[in-house]
């Protein structure tokens, strides 16, 4: 079992008051709700507490609700393949005894928000028994105040709700997992000067943890000798940030090119926690170009788009 690092979520008293939530909740069978922004390893906390539980040899699953709202009801219910005619079981049952993680669960339409209230609520009655988490980036009580979250969707998942922090409000954790990080790359050797930890400092980390190692990563490469120099920090949008991240479980389906667009467009939203400028950079489109796309999608009934803010 690959055991998740928790001094990677850093050493800040509010990160650590949500790591020790996270340890206590671990031996209940309560659902939790994660909220925080993008890149802050809110499905890695998921499994470090599926880990500290007494699920831990039993299946942990991942379904990233941004995902297309077919393949999403699919993913959880089961669907039978068109060609083959066989029925592929949904990860509720794929993961009987374990733990399932609804990543981004805002992002469910609303008429399905509805049926897997009812669905999760009768999971006893096919003797189905899975520890739920869910995360998200958004307020969900403010969602559920304007509308846009079923009350009781949220009122069954957020029993045990855990914030964590952005990391540009923890200076004293950037340096901390930036080493961590580099140690973990197994380049013992490799240092950083101080002009790039300055830089690294400086920085606002729009995609926190998951920015910061994939810029340690790359920069990594680029390092000739046994310092990592200033000059070797890659630290921009375009190569720091990929869309999907490494513990994106989601497959790929055929589909066409408006439908492509508008799940990359909804999957850039949801990863920059809806902040349309860092969106349109990520996409490499004008912000008016973006903002016409999504009046487009409200124009046909998306509720992801009519919803957004």
């Amino acid at each position: 079992m690959n055991t998740v690092n928790v001094e990677l979520f850093g050493k800040d008293p509010k990160i650590q008051k949500a790591v020790n939530i996270a340890r206590n909740v671990s031996v209940t069978k309560a659902p939790v709700l994660i909220v925080g922004e993008a890149g802050l390893g809110k499905r890695t906390l998921g499994k470090y507490i599926h880990e500290n539980s007494n699920r831990a040899d039993a299946p942990f699953l991942t379904v990233d609700c941004a995902s297309d709202a077919q393949t999403v009801e699919n993913e959880i219910l089961g669907h039978r393949c068109d060609d083959s005619g066989r029925f592929n079981k949904g990860i509720l049952e794929r993961a009987n005894g374990g733990t399932v993680v609804f990543a981004n669960i805002d992002c469910l339409e609303d008429d399905f928000q509805k049926r897997l209230h009812k669905i999760l609520g009768e999971l006893q009655d096919y003797d189905i028994d899975v520890r739920l988490v869910t995360t998200t980036t958004k307020n969900l009580s403010k969602l559920v105040g304007s509308g846009r979250f079923y009350r009781g969707l949220y009122t069954m998942v957020s029993s045990n709700t855990i914030t964590l922090s952005p990391l540009r409000e923890r200076i004293g954790d950037l340096e901390h997992i930036a080493r961590r990080l580099l140690a973990e790359s197994g380049e013992n050797t490799v240092n950083l000067e101080e002009a790039a930890m300055d830089k690294i400092l400086k920085h606002y980390w729009t995609h926190n943890v998951h920015e910061l190692k994939t810029v340690i990563e790359n920069s990594i490469q680029n390092c000739e000798g046994e310092t990592l120099t200033e000059s070797d920090l890659e630290i921009g949008e375009k190569k720091a940030v990929s869309m999907i991240a490494d513990d994106d479980s989601e497959g790929i389906r055929l589909m066409s090119l408006k439908e492509a667009e508008k799940l990359l467009i909804k999957k850039a939203l949801v990863h920059t926690s809806e902040n349309r400028t860092q969106a349109a950079k990520i996409l490499g489109v004008s912000i008016r170009t973006l903002r016409n796309k999504i009046n487009e999608y409200r124009t046909t009934g998306s509720a992801y788009f009519v919803n957004l803010r």
